[in-house]
């Protein structure tokens, strides 16, 4: 393998063997290494990835069908960096964290029903699947070997946090509502949760056939400024893209609204947003959205408290504010008889 740290090494390879070019790191995760170079952007993808698939979703960022979602890569092929798969990006402006109050929803709603209406049979293939159920296995197993079954208990218990909400009188309302579980230790909590979720979801069995093209890990962190005049929002990340059940691409920031994370208007603009653009995923404008949201805002609750509290037990931290709402989140969804019926969300 090349000797040199991988971010030195991926600045390399994005300025053409030009070596000691400046770069700045963007990300170093477990999941992918990025730097940018200039007006490039190179990732060195995760070493266990699909290589096929990530081939593929490399080929559908290209494609002229997603002009104006996805950010289209410089090249659609892959190259290789150690043995890693490594792809190349324009640089587009990401979100400002320091300004919350710009955070784009409507755009990020106008893309997502964009890209659930693509007609995938058009699309280079074959397609492969959306990595959501895939994430919320790994998620689970990187908490069993955090963890013992008794070994993480969230400060204090598990506390019914203020501002919680979900919709009135719904099941989804009643599974993401935090209620008391004091003094239980919080990986037996999420776990207990993810045993009321199908098998499909949790990655066990085959998800139901159908679907749309999902972008697979959506949060506000997968939007950039594209290049060129318009300068426009697109969605970026193509390692998890693939077919599957549009809500699961809804599911954080439903997620976060029923544990009271994100306001109630910000939360109506992304949503009306996206049925206006015709999104499929959360049932006509006007009406409740939950019946077709619920179950992947439970698997996103449940794969994010699974990992915040892996990573505190690796790291040996508290919890933060935002993990413990999504780990009480857990409490109320265990509480709820098992969902077996094996049927994805419109």
């Amino acid at each position: 393998m090349n000797q040199e740290p991988l971010p030195a090494a991926l600045a390399a390879y994005a300025g053409a063997g030009e070596r000691g070019a400046p770069y700045e790191l963007l990300a170093e995760r477990e999941d992918g290494t990025v730097v940018r170079c200039g007006e490039i952007v190179a990732k060195a993808h995760a070493g266990d990835s699909d290589r096929a698939g990530l081939a593929v979703r490399m080929r559908i960022a290209a494609d002229e069908a997603l002009a104006g979602v996805l950010l289209a890569p410089l090249h659609p092929e892959i190259g290789y960096l150690g043995g890693r798969p490594v792809s190349l990006w324009p640089y587009g402006a990401p979100v400002d964290p320091e300004r919350p109050e710009d955070a784009p929803w409507e755009a990020a709603g106008r893309l997502l029903a964009a890209l659930h209406q693509v007609p995938v049979h058009r699309l280079p293939g074959p397609v492969p699947p959306m990595r959501g159920p895939a994430k919320l296995a790994r998620a689970l197993r990187r908490l069993s070997r955090a963890t013992a079954p008794d070994g993480v208990r969230s400060a204090g218990g598990v506390r019914s946090p203020d501002g919680a909400r979900g919709p009135a009188g719904a099941r989804s309302g009643a599974a993401l509502v935090p209620g008391p579980a004091e003094g239980r230790p919080a990986g037996d909590l999420v776990r207990a949760a993810a045993r009321t979720l199908p098998a499909w979801v949790r990655g066990e069995a085959p998800a139901p056939r159908g679907g749309a093209l999902c972008h697979g890990d959506l949060h506000l962190g997968q939007l950039v400024r594209g290049p060129g005049p318009d300068g426009g929002w697109r969605l970026i990340d193509v390692d998890d893209l693939g077919i599957g059940t549009p809500a699961w691409d809804l599911a954080r920031p439903a997620a976060w609204y029923a544990a009271g994370l994100l306001d109630t208007g910000t939360w109506v603009r992304f949503l009306d947003s996206y049925r206006s653009a015709g999104g499929p995923a959360a049932g006509p404008p006007g009406s409740d959205p939950w019946p077709e949201l619920d179950l992947a805002a439970r698997a996103l609750t449940v794969q994010t408290a699974a990992l915040a509290l892996a990573k505190s037990a690796e790291s040996r931290r508290r919890l933060d504010d935002v993990e413990r709402l999504m780990v009480e989140s857990c409490a109320r969804i265990a509480s709820l008889p098992p969902d077996l019926e094996a049927r994805a969300p419109s």
